[in-house]
C-alpha cells in the first residue's frame, strides 16, 4: 500500500514507525517548523526529525487547503492517509484523496474524551482507565466510526508523562493491526460512536495550573498528576510561589483555612484543601530544578517542623 503519515509531537513517533514497517510510507505531513527553547530557535517537530532519519519525504504546510496542497497529496495517490496528533484538522478535500479515506489514532476511549489533551483530562478527571481507538476520519472533530480499540488501566501514580508514553505505545500496536487486517483485504469494522458520553478534552493551558486549595485534596491531587511533565501544577506555599511535581491527597479532617500549612517535616508538606489536605512531595522554586520537599525544606528553615 502507498501511506501517508500526518502527525507531529512524541506521540506520533511510534505510530509513523508502525506504519512504515513495510516502507509504505511516501510522505510525512507534519507542522511546520517553529521556535523553541530559551534561543527561540527554529525547531523541527519530532516526527519530521524521525522521518529525516528514515529518509522519508516531509511536506509542512500551514494549513491543508488550497489547490497546490490538494494536487500535491492527490498525486502521491494514497491509498491511505493515517493522521496521528498531527494539529490541524483535515478537510472534507482531505478525507476524500485516499482510497480507503483517513485513519486517526486517538488516546481516549471515545466517545470520552474528544479533543486536543484526552491523555491529562482523563488524569484530571479520575477515570480509572482510558485506552486508544483507531478511528474512520470524519469532518466532526473526533466523531468518526471506531475501527479498533484497546484500554489500559489509570494507576494511581500515573502521570501525564507516563500515560502519554504507554498510550503512544498502544496507539502504534493497534494502528498496525488495523493495517494488517487492511493489508489482507479487511476492513475493520465501522463502530459508530454512541450519542452517550461524549465529553471534550480541551487543550491545556497554563492559567490552569495554578491550584485552588479550595478544591479537594482529591481533585488536587489528580490535577498535578494530570499536568506533569506540562504545564506544570504551581500554588502559593507558605508565601512563595512553588511548582508542584508530586504531591498526594490526605483524607484528613483539619478545620482549618484552605491554603494552611499543616505540617512540614521530611516526609512531606501538608496543605489544607477545602476537603482533606495535599501532601506535597516533590518541588520546585523560581529559577531551580526540581528536588523532594526534604531538600527544599533545608533552604526553608522556617518552615521546618511548622504545623497549624
Amino acid at each position: 500500500m502507498k501511506l501517508v503519515f500526518a502527525g507531529t509531537p512524541d506521540f506520533a513517533v511510534p505510530s509513523l514507525l508502525a506504519a512504515d514497517a513495510r516502507n509504505e510510507v511516501v510522505a510525512v505531513y507534519t507542522q511546520p517548523d517553529r521556535p523553541a527553547g530559551r534561543g527561540r530557535a527554529l525547531t523541527a517537530s519530532p516526527v519530521k526529525r524521525m522521518a529525516a532519519e528514515r529518509g522519508l519525504a516531509v511536506h509542512q504546510p500551514e494549513r491543508l487547503k488550497g489547490a497546490e496542497v490538494l494536487d500535491t497529496l492527490r498525486a502521491l495517490e494514497p491509498d491511505l492517509m493515517i493522521v496521528v496528533a498531527y494539529g490541524l484538522l483535515l478537510p472534507q478535500a482531505v478525507l476524500d484523496i485516499p482510497r480507503f479515506g483517513c485513519w486517526n489514532v486517538h488516546a481516549s476511549l471515545l466517545p470520552r474524551w474528544r479533543g486536543a489533551a484526552p491523555i491529562q483530562r482523563a488524569i484530571q478527571a479520575g477515570d480509572a482507565g482510558t485506552g486508544v481507538c483507531l478511528m474512520q476520519m470524519e469532518k466532526g472533530l473526533d466523531t468518526g466510526p471506531v475501527l479498533m480499540r484497546q484500554s489500559t488501566p489509570i494507576a494511581p501514580d500515573d502521570t501525564g508523562g507516563s500515560l502519554h508514553d504507554r498510550l503512544a505505545a498502544l496507539g502504534a500496536q493497534v494502528l498496525s493491526d488495523g493495517l494488517g487486517l487492511l493489508r489482507a483485504g479487511i476492513h475493520p469494522e465501522r463502530k459508530v460512536q454512541p450519542e452517550a458520553g461524549v465529553t471534550y478534552a480541551h487543550k491545556l493551558d497554563k492559567a490552569e495550573a495554578r491550584l485552588d486549595w479550595s478544591q479537594p485534596a482529591r481533585a488536587l491531587a489528580d490535577t498535578v498528576r494530570a499536568f506533569d511533565p506540562w504545564p506544570v501544577a504551581e500554588a502559593e506555599v507558605a508565601g512563595e510561589r512553588l511548582r508542584i511535581h508530586a504531591a498526594s491527597a490526605l483524607p484528613l479532617a483539619h478545620g482549618h483555612a484552605p491554603g494552611t500549612v499543616l505540617f512540614a517535616g521530611r516526609d512531606g508538606i501538608d496543605i489544607a484543601c477545602g476537603d482533606g489536605a495535599l501532601r506535597l512531595l516533590r518541588v520546585q522554586r523560581a529559577g531551580g530544578r526540581a528536588i523532594d520537599v526534604a531538600d527544599y525544606l533545608n533552604a526553608r528553615s522556617d518552615l521546618r517542623g511548622a504545623g497549624a
